[in-house]
C-alpha cells in the first residue's frame, strides 16, 4: 500500500468535493476529504468513501467489442474499431448527411473533460443534435434564466440569512459547497431561516422553520401564491426594482389576480403559513433560492422555474452578500444558442440540447430525416430515459450505435461497437459544474492509477477517430508541435496565426490542443490540453476576476491549473459584478415573460390533480437517498442499507392496501409493472410514493452471477408525460396503482 496521500475528486454528485487516497493493489484503500480543496475543505458526504466500487467494478470493460450477427460480442484491437466506427459514421455521412448521427452524453458527474474532445469528431462528420441528462433536468430553468437575465444564478447559501429549497433535499442531493455543514449551521442560528418546499418530510424539511408541504404537483399554485402576497403586501423591493428589472409592472399585474386562500387550498398548505413564508423572505436582508428535480421533472415545471425566482427578484436579493448570483464558467454546460426544434416530432431544442424523451421518436419513423445512428459516451439512456423499452427498441433499429464507457451499461449491451474507457481515477479529468460566486473554483484531477491495460482516456478516443477522417494532416500540425516545445507563450503566438489562417484547424480545436499542446504537457496529462483554450476564454471573458483570483492571463490560468492537485481558484468576483454579468444590453432583469405569465394565470382554471382511477396515485421515479448515487456506481454491494431500493409509502395508505413494513407491492403505471420491497413511513404524505435513482442495474457478482437488484425507476415512465415548454419529463410524478404482490 502507498503510504502517499493523492489529491483527487469524489465523483457521484456535482459538488466533486476533493478528497485524498491511498492506493494499495489497483484499489482506492483509504479516503479522506482534503482539507486544500478551495471549495470542500475538507467536507465529504458518506458517498465518496465508497468510490472503489466504481474504479473495481466486476463489469470493467478492457478491450474493444464488435457485435457479431448472433448479438453476442467478439473483442478486437483498437486499429480495427476505429477504422470500422469511422467508416461506418462516413457511410452514413454520405448516404444521409450527418445530421442524422446523433450524440448523447458527454461525461458523468465530474467526468467532463472527454466530452469536451467530443465535438473535433462531432463537427468533422456533419453531426448536429445531441443531448444529456441535463435535457432531462435543466432546460426549462435554462430558458427561463436566458429570457431574465442570460445566464445561471446559483444562491449564496453559506452566508444568506433566508435560505429557500424548492424541490430540493440538499442534505441528500448536496449541489452546493459543504452542504449538511452549512445546513447545520442555518438550522442553529437563530437569526437564519431556512424555507422548504416539498411534499416529502426530507432530512432538510426536518431542520427547517418552514415546511410547505405542498401536495404532489402543486408546487405552481404554492409558489405564485407566495408571490402573490409579496405584491399585494407591498412586500417587493421597489427600489431595486425600479433600478434593475425591466417588466416587473406585467408581473405585478397577474400576481394582483391570484386568489391566494383558493391556492393556498389547491396545494394543501395553510394560507397563513404561506404569508408567514413570504413576509420572512420579504424581511431578510439577504436570500438564496435553490430549485432542483423535485420541481424541475414534475408538472409546470418551467413554470416553477419562472415563479420560484420571483421570490428574490421581486426583494431585491441580487448582488449581495447571501444572495442570488449569476456566476463565471470555465466551460458552458449549454450552447448560447437560441430555441430550435428536432427534424421529425419538432420538439424544442433548448440550449443545444434535444429532449432526451423524444429521443426513440425521433428514431422510431420512416421519416426522412430521422437519427440513423448514435455516439453515446459515458452515459446510459437505456435505463435513464423514459420508458426504457421504448428506449431500448429505438438503439437496436439504428444503423450503427457506438457507446464509450468504462463499463458494460444497458446501453452498452445494445451497441454495435463498444470502446472501453479509462476510470475517472486513471487519467486526468475534471468538472464544468463551477458554479460558485464570489470565488469559483476549477479541479484538474492528475489520474491515481495507471490505465486498465486495454483501456484509453476519451481524449485519445476521440483523437484517434478525428485521424482516422483525415481532416487534418501532420503537415498542418507540425508547426504548433514545434511551439508547443517552446513555450506557451510561443505556442499562444503560433496558435492563433495557425488558426486564424487555415479554417480546417478552427473545426476541430480541441483535437487540434491535444496533437500539439498535448505531448508538451507533464507526464499523463495530454488529455488536459483542452483547458489551455477555456482558460484562455475565461481570462478574456473575466479578466479583472481572473486577475483578482491571482493569474496574470490565460496561460498563468492554465500553469496554475496543471500544478495545483488540489483545484484552483480560477475568478474571484465583486458583488457589483453581477450586474456585469447579466447579458441583456441595458443589464437590467427581463422579468416579463408572456407566456410564463399567461401559464400564471391559467391556473386559476387549471387541473391539479392527474391521478386516474387506473391510476390513483402519484409515483416519485428516482428518490435520492443516503444509499443511492448516479448509474456509474452500479456494485451494489456499497450499500450498507436499502439494499433493494424500497417503495416509500404513508401509513395511512399502507393499511388501505394492505401492506406491511418489508412486504412486497406490485407498482403498475401506463409505462410498466415492478415489484418492490415496502417501507412504511410518514415522510410520504397519503397518495403519494416513492421509489430510488440508481437501482435496477445488472450486476455481476465474483462467482459470475448476475444480479438487478431493486426497481429501474424508467421500466415505469412515459415519455409521453413531460413539460410542453422543455419537454423535461415527469418522473416526479407518475399517476400510478400499487397493489399487495408476494412473487419477488
Amino acid at each position: 500500500m502507498t503510504t502517499d496521500w493523492l489529491p483527487t475528486a469524489c465523483i457521484l454528485c456535482e459538488c466533486n468535493c476533493g478528497i485524498i487516497v491511498q492506493i494499495e493493489d489497483r484499489s482506492i484503500a483509504k479516503i479522506r476529504g482534503d482539507k486544500d480543496h478551495p471549495a470542500s475543505q475538507g467536507y465529504t458526504c458518506n458517498k465518496a468513501l465508497r468510490i472503489d466500487h466504481y474504479q473495481n467494478n466486476r463489469n470493467r470493460l478492457t478491450s474493444p467489442l464488435r457485435r457479431r450477427d448472433d448479438g453476442t460480442y467478439e473483442e478486437i484491437d483498437w486499429d480495427t474499431a476505429i477504422a470500422e466506427i469511422a467508416a461506418g459514421f462516413s457511410r452514413i455521412r454520405d448516404e444521409h448527411g450527418g445530421d442524422k448521427i446523433f450524440y448523447y452524453g458527454g461525461g458523468g458527474q465530474g467526468n467532463h473533460l472527454g466530452g469536451a474532445y467530443s465535438g473535433a469528431f462531432l463537427k468533422a462528420i456533419g453531426s448536429r443534435y445531441r443531448s444529456n441528462a441535463l435535457a432531462q433536468e435543466k432546460t426549462g430553468e435554462f430558458l427561463v434564466d436566458s429570457h431574465l437575465y442570460g445566464g445561471h444564478t446559483r444562491g449564496e447559501f453559506e452566508h444568506a440569512e433566508v435560505s429557500v429549497f424548492v424541490g430540493k433535499n440538499p442534505w441528500m442531493s448536496q449541489s452546493f459547497p459543504r452542504a449538511r455543514v452549512v445546513l447545520n449551521e442555518i438550522a442553529k442560528d437563530p437569526r437564519r431561516s431556512m424555507i422548504v418546499i416539498d411534499p416529502v418530510i426530507t432530512d432538510t424539511a426536518k431542520l427547517a422553520d418552514f415546511h410547505l408541504r405542498v401536495r404532489p404537483g402543486t408546487d405552481a399554485w404554492c409558489l405564485a401564491a407566495l408571490a402573490a402576497v409579496l405584491v399585494t403586501e407591498n412586500l417587493c423591493d421597489e427600489a431595486f426594482l425600479d433600478a434593475h428589472v425591466t417588466g416587473a409592472d406585467a408581473v405585478r399585474a397577474v400576481l394582483r389576480e391570484v386568489p391566494i386562500a383558493d391556492y393556498a387550498r389547491e396545494c394543501g398548505v395553510g394560507e397563513e403559513l404561506i404569508r408567514a413564508a413570504a413576509r420572512r423572505i420579504a424581511a431578510a436582508a439577504s436570500v438564496s433560492v435553490f430549485e432542483d428535480l423535485g420541481i424541475q421533472q414534475a408538472p409546470n415545471s418551467t413554470v416553477c422555474s419562472y415563479l420560484n425566482k420571483m421570490l428574490w427578484i421581486l426583494t431585491g436579493n441580487f448582488a449581495k452578500r447571501g444572495g442570488q448570483h449569476l456566476h463565471s464558467s470555465f466551460a458552458p454546460l449549454f450552447s448560447s444558442g437560441g430555441v430550435g426544434r428536432t427534424p421529425v416530432t419538432g420538439a424544442p431544442i433548448i440550449a443545444g440540447l434535444v429532449p432526451s424523451n423524444v429521443v426513440p421518436q425521433e428514431i422510431l419513423t420512416d421519416h426522412p430525416d430521422r437519427f440513423r445512428a448514435m455516439i453515446v459516451e459515458s452515459s446510459n439512456p437505456a435505463h435513464s430515459v423514459a420508458d426504457s423499452a421504448a428506449v431500448r427498441e429505438a438503439l437496436q433499429s439504428l444503423e450503427l450505435l457506438v457507446v464509450i464507457d468504462v463499463a458494460m451499461t444497458e446501453t452498452a449491451r445494445l451497441a454495435d461497437y463498444v470502446l472501453p474507457a479509462a476510470s475517472q481515477f486513471e487519467k486526468p479529468e475534471a468538472t464544468f459544474f463551477n458554479l460558485e460566486f464570489p470565488h469559483n473554483t476549477f479541479h484538474l484531477r492528475h489520474p491515481v492509477l495507471d490505465p486498465l491495460p486495454g483501456t484509453l482516456a476519451e481524449p485519445e478516443i476521440w483523437a484517434r477517430l478525428v485521424r482516422a477522417l483525415g481532416v487534418v494532416s501532420d503537415e498542418e500540425l507540425r508547426p504548433l508541435r514545434a511551439a508547443a516545445e517552446r513555450g506557451l507563450e510561443a505556442y499562444t503566438e503560433a496558435f492563433l496565426v495557425a488558426v486564424s489562417g487555415n479554417p480546417a484547424l478552427g473545426r476541430v480545436l480541441p483535437f487540434v490542443l491535444y496533437e500539439t499542446l498535448g505531448p508538451s504537457l507533464p507526464d499523463g496529462l495530454a488529455g488536459a490540453a483542452a483547458l489551455w483554450g477555456l482558460a484562455q476564454k475565461a481570462a478574456m471573458t473575466y479578466p479583472a476576476a481572473v486577475q483578482r483570483a491571482g493569474h496574470a492571463d490565460g496561460n498563468a490560468l492554465f500553469e496554475a491549473i496543471l500544478n495545483s492537485r488540489s483545484g484552483v481558484m480560477f475568478t474571484e468576483h465583486e458583488y457589483e459584478d453581477d450586474f456585469a454579468l447579466i447579458t441583456h444590453a441595458d443589464r437590467r432583469i427581463a422579468l416579463e415573460m408572456p407566456d410564463m405569465l399567461a401559464e400564471v394565470a391559467a391556473l386559476r382554471t387549471a387541473a391539479s390533480v392527474l391521478t386516474t382511477g387506473e391510476f390513483p396515485m402519484v409515483l416519485s421515479a428516482g428518490e435520492r437517498r443516503a444509499y443511492t448515487a448516479n448509474d456509474i456506481l452500479r456494485d451494489p454491494s456499497w450499500r450498507k442499507r436499502d439494499t433493494d431500493g424500497a417503495l416509500r409509502i404513508s401509513s395511512t395508505d399502507a393499511a388501505m392496501l394492505g401492506l406491511v413494513d418489508g412486504g412486497r407491492a406490485r407498482v403498475t403505471t401506463a409505462g410498466g409493472s415492478a415489484v418492490a420491497t415496502v417501507e412504511v413511513t410518514d415522510v410520504m404524505l397519503p397518495g403519494h410514493v416513492s421509489l430510488p435513482n440508481g437501482y435496477g442495474l445488472d450486476h455481476v457478482d465474483a462467482e459470475g452471477h448476475s444480479h438487478t437488484p431493486g426497481v429501474a425507476p424508467n421500466a415505469l415512465t412515459s415519455t409521453g408525460w413531460r413539460d410542453a415548454y422543455a419537454g423535461t419529463p415527469w418522473h416526479k410524478h407518475v399517476p400510478a396503482r400499487i397493489e399487495a404482490a408476494t412473487a419477488r
